[in-house]
Formats: structure tokens, sequence, C-alpha cells
């Protein structure tokens, strides 16, 4: 089976599934493989035996390590966007809207699924063709949800600077925190949220416009 055809994470619309719930564990124990072995270290039968599956069994849900990966990779970002469209829903401040962005990225990548961040960080490149694609096209609307609120609070505020350039800086303060993160001395999710935030807000509310 292709995994090109399944949907991880089943919509709100509906209850998940059996097989939702099965592929949602197999996705979490790749993310974990990838993480400690890399893409390229990792082999499909590495990823069988974490899973708890016959090699015959991931191949199944999976025809190559290739499409795996970019199940995992379209898994989180469909999730990442969906769960920020819900928080947006009745938040109406231009800045509360920007906090709001960094909140959800790191609550659901720094406190839910920290290893997905590497994963998805570090493995960006590897995917090409339509696989490739897929995950670009998600990856962009991410960005620019981000780039649209940036660009909110820019207007709002009469702020001057460049929003690809703030919204690019932002998502390197938020993608590489796997690199020096630790939890048992650096703050969780929430309060971490709230002083990358804080940094750059501070840096960006101080360009009004002459």
């Amino acid at each position: 089976m292709s995994s090109t055809s399944v949907t991880p994470g089943a919509p709100p619309s509906r209850s998940p599934t059996r097989f939702d719930r099965r592929l949602s564990k197999i996705l979490d124990h790749a993310t974990s493989v990838f993480y400690e072995k890399g893409y390229e270290g990792a082999s499909m039968r590495d990823l069988s035996r974490v899973a708890g599956l016959s090699l015959a069994g991931l191949y199944y849900y999976f025809e190559s390590k290739e499409e795996l990966l970019c199940l995992i990779q379209k898994h989180y970002f469909t999730v990442v966007i969906e769960r920020l469209h819900e928080r947006l829903k009745n938040v109406s401040d231009s800045e509360a809207r920007v906090r709001a962005f960094i909140l959800n990225h790191f609550e659901y990548f720094l406190a839910e699924n920290y290893k997905a961040t590497k994963v998805l960080s570090k493995e960006d490149d590897v995917l090409a063709g339509d696989l490739g694609a897929e995950v670009t096209a998600l990856k962009r609307k991410y960005y620019r949800s981000c780039s649209a609120l940036v660009d909110a609070l820019k207007e709002q505020k009469g702020l001057e600077f460049n929003t690809r350039v703030a919204t690019l800086s932002l998502f390197g303060m938020m993608n590489w925190i796997y690199t020096w993160y630790k939890p048992q001395i650096d703050p969780e999710a929430a309060a971490l949220a709230r002083q990358v935030g804080d940094i750059f807000l501070a840096g960006i509310t101080s360009s009004v416009k002459r």
C-alpha cells in the first residue's frame, strides 16, 4: 500500500479508525528511529523492528523509506496547521495572534513531539519529486500562515521591516531548538514561547515608521 494514499491523523469530522491509530503509532516509532539514526542511517528493518511489525507488515503501510518520511512530514505539518487555525479562531489582536502561533508551535513540537522537530528540520531536503512537492506545499502553507500574522502586526502597528526576513528569523528561533534545548534546565513550552515571543516582538516593534 502506498503511504501517499492514506491520511495520518483522522480529520476532526470523524473519529480515528483502528487503521488511523495503528498508523499514528507507526509514525511515532519511525520518527524516533529517524531522530536517533538519521534518514540515511535508518533501514526499513530498523523501522519495522521498532514499530513491532514484520518487514512485510511495514511494507503493507509504506512502499519505501522515502514514502514513510514523506508521510511523517505530512502528518506533523497537517496537524500543527489544523491546531493553529483552531487556536486563532477567538484571537483578534495582531500581537496576540503572533504569540499564539509561537505557543502553538512550541506546544506541538516541543512539549508533545520533540523528536519530530529534529526530523523535520534536519531531513528537510531528502524528499524529491512528487513526494517532495507534497511536503513543500504544506511547508509553504505553514510559512504563509506565520507571514500573514507578522504582516498584519506590521500594518496595525505602523512598523517598518522586511516581513520575509522577520518570519524566517522567527522560524530560525523555533526550528533549531532541538540543537540546544534541555528539559532539565530550560523552560517548558509555554514559558519558552513567552520568552521567544518577547524577544521577537521587541525586535520587530522597535522599527516604527518615521
